[in-house]
């Protein structure tokens, strides 16, 4: 069924309502605070039809509706509206991304800690995926006899350091050999390229035996794949929400937080925006999820997440990360940026 105007409307303030109050919403309540041209028994109607239709559900304790999953992805994807924020939270949210940092990653910390304080919901980001980041620079460093450190910077200012122990002794100039050769052929590429493959790829411009090699690809392979990308910041802030307080759901979003793959495939898309919203398919019920690209002078520095119960108020928190992510983009004009890249 198409929604007509009326019953947009009537959606959208019966979510609003919800949002703001927590309690089911009877049509008395609608007349009373939000201009709907029409009567009461109207607007009884048209809320048993978008029952029907499976956009509002009827609680057993009143007499009133509550919003339906169908009718919270209604009102995200057809019916949201911006929300301005207070002047505090702009000078909040301004006075925390005036941060000088040394390398991008820590904007995107910066950020996730910013909206949590902000919009009181846990708060999760992940780094970009490390096969679609560039090289930058790979830079071997003799620390003894028979060990080497191996530090790889990506384009984002990322920088990964690993140990590599070997079984037999290097001198100098095979290791600025190292540094000439996984240069010229890494630079500029994808950290997708490293992988067992490559040790050939390696082989064939070099005279050094297999043993050196491979040690070196392996150790850098599990260090682009083991660490964990996820950085999570107001866990216990969701928990203040009412819906937390009985123990059902509370112990659904915890649980939510331990499955740190699902949160992780979640957020590692390449949609610049998205919401989830809570239903029994998606192992989200009564939960939503809000992820964000966070692209920062044309680079990805990773997906940030804002989890919530459904009955989230996705207006300020999209408002919220248009509004960081505006700023962060204006502030780099500031020096940030050369001071990165020099």
């Amino acid at each position: 069924m198409e929604l007509d105007n009326r019953k947009k409307r009537i959606l959208q303030a019966i979510v609003n309502e919800y949002i703001d109050t927590i309690e089911p919403v009877s049509s008395g309540s609608l007349i009373e605070k939000y201009s709907l041209d029409c009567s009461s028994a109207t607007v009884r109607n048209d809320m048993a039809e978008l029952e029907k239709e499976g956009y509002l559900e009827k609680t057993h304790t009143s007499s009133g509706r509550i919003p339906s999953s169908k009718g919270y992805r209604f009102y995200v994807d057809k019916l949201l509206s911006k929300k301005n924020l207070t002047l505090s939270e702009i000078k909040y949210i301004n006075s925390k991304l005036e941060s000088r940092v040394d390398e991008m990653e820590e904007l995107t910390k910066i950020a996730t800690n910013t909206i949590s304080e902000v919009t009181h919901y846990t708060t999760v980001s992940i780094e970009p995926n490390p096969g679609k980041q560039k090289i930058e620079e790979i830079k071997f460093i003799l620390i003894g006899s028979r060990m080497l450190m191996a530090i790889i910077l990506t384009e984002t200012g990322t920088i990964k350091e690993t140990i590599i122990k070997f079984d037999k002794d290097l001198n100098n100039e095979q290791v600025e050999t190292l540094n000439i050769i996984f240069n010229n052929k890494l630079k500029g590429q994808y950290l997708s390229l490293i992988n067992m493959p490559m040790e050939q790829y390696i082989m064939n411009e070099m005279a050094y035996r297999v043993d050196v090699i491979r040690p070196i690809i392996n150790q850098i392979t599990k260090l682009i794949n083991q660490e964990s990308r996820l950085y999570l910041k107001g866990a216990n802030r969701a928990l203040d929400n009412p819906e937390f307080k009985t123990g059902d759901l509370a112990k659904r979003f915890l649980g939510l937080l331990d499955r740190k793959d699902f949160i992780e495939d979640l957020l590692d898309n390449d949609e610049d925006f998205n919401v989830y919203i809570g239903n029994e398919e998606n192992g989200l019920k009564d939960l939503s999820i809000v992820t964000f690209k966070n692209i920062v002078a044309g680079k990805d520095l990773g997906t940030i997440g804002i989890i919530g119960p459904t009955r989230m108020d996705y207006s300020k928190v999209i408002s919220v990360l248009k509004y960081i992510s505006k700023e962060l983009n204006n502030n780099l004009g500031d020096g940030r940026e050369e001071k990165n890249s020099g």
